[in-house]
């Protein structure tokens, strides 16, 4: 329970979930964390808190500091019950503690915990804590109206909320002591399943950013940016433009192997003409590992066979998952095989479009089980695409 300086008088005193394995949609298969920071100066301020059940690990950090009694702020940059679910215990053992949040931090403070006097900041705000000052930078919808990041020109330290966060419980807290490539892979995946949908609030964000100097940047989750600062900054601005590589997913369900054979074929049609391709099979692959590939792949072909005169249920999750991700700048396109209904496609097709991924060409279907020469004609309109 050793909280861990980030820089003199100031600790990381947050909580690891080792066993999380979903969060609101997507798999964490290497766990959480729940990062929380204690500024130690001539006022004492918490840069928010952690998920409720974690709350007794954060204290216990904090106890090895400064007595919670003592802390006079609580910045909560994000109303999130994973970043506010211990404030209600918080102002309980930090009786003092004035709550600084944004101005529709402060309605959803009130609308989960009640009405506690949120003192709400805007753009440009700041609070001294004595040798250190906080600025207040809104970032709303990076991904909920309320998110705001917080700066401590002094340090050179951004507490950057959901920004640059992975899910990724390990034992070292910065990103030059974990392995980066598991680091930018849940970057990645965090990005592509949480911050997907804000692209143009992403670059309003970044742009905020460029006059920040930052030896730091310290998110809600996952480890602290000191080395790699270039990195995921970059990476950043790079999926936001939703200008991905020319490369290919081929996302399917299965009932007797039709539409699997159409699959293979399409994704082999995409290798061939020198567009890398991943064939990801639903009753493998998780739909949040599929978004992550749709990170670095401009196109998306989706498969399903009919089912009860609709598409497999498998292949409908997806499609509505990513309704909400809403992926700009993909091209796709709907097959399927069928018995004597063929509505799979056509749903699908039109759902594809509802999440904004542009149609290639019209929905490909086959009746029963393809052939040889059917994989042909199958190729050959691949072969045909515009890419």
């Amino acid at each position: 329970m050793n909280p861990i300086p980030l820089k003199p008088g100031i600790y990381w005193v947050g909580a690891l979930d080792w066993a999380l394995r979903s969060f609101h949609g997507y798999t964490t298969g290497r766990g959480a964390t729940y990062n929380a920071y204690l500024i130690v100066d001539e006022k004492i301020a918490l840069i928010d808190t952690v998920k409720a059940p974690f709350a007794g690990e954060m204290f216990s950090r904090i106890a090895r500091v400064a007595p919670p009694e003592s802390i006079d702020y609580l910045i909560s940059n994000h109303v999130e019950m994973d970043h506010s679910g211990a404030i209600p215990l918080a102002l309980e053992r930090m009786p003092k503690a004035r709550v600084i949040t944004s101005v529709q931090g402060a309605k959803g403070l009130a609308a989960h915990y009640g009405d506690r006097g949120y003192h709400a900041v805007k753009a440009g705000d700041s609070l001294s804590l004595g040798g250190r000052t906080l600025r207040f930078v809104p970032t709303p919808m990076l991904h909920w109206p309320d998110n705001m990041l917080t700066y401590c020109p002094e340090e050179r330290l951004l507490f950057s909320n959901d920004a640059f966060g992975q899910h990724i419980a390990c034992g070292q807290r910065f990103d030059d002591e974990a392995p980066m490539d598991a680091v930018m892979q849940e970057a990645a995946k965090y990005y592509a399943n949480i911050v997907m949908p804000f692209p143009a609030q992403t670059k309003a964000a970044l742009r905020a950013l460029e006059g920040l100097e930052c030896d730091l940047i310290a998110p809600s989750h996952g480890v602290i940016w000191r080395a790699h600062i270039a990195q995921i900054l970059q990476a950043y601005g790079r999926w936001s433009d939703n200008d991905p590589p020319k490369a290919a997913v081929v996302a399917f369900d299965s009932m007797w192997h039709s539409t699997e054979r159409m699959a293979v074929e399409i994704a082999d049609a995409f290798i061939a003409r020198g567009v890398p391709a991943k064939l990801r099979d639903l009753k493998a692959y998780h739909m949040s590992d599929i978004a992550t590939d749709l990170l670095e792949a401009k196109y998306l072909a989706v498969g399903s066979p009919t089912l009860n005169n609709n598409m497999l249920p498998t292949v409908a999750a997806l499609l509505t998952y990513l309704r909400g991700l809403a992926p700009k700048g993909r091209k796709g396109f709907a097959f399927g095989s069928y018995g004597w209904g063929g509505q799979a496609a056509g749903q699908v097709q039109e759902m594809l479009a509802a999440a904004g991924i542009d149609i290639l060409c019209e929905k490909i279907r086959h009746p029963y089980v393809p052939d040889a020469a059917s994989l042909a004609g199958l190729r050959r309109q691949i072969d045909g695409l515009s890419l």
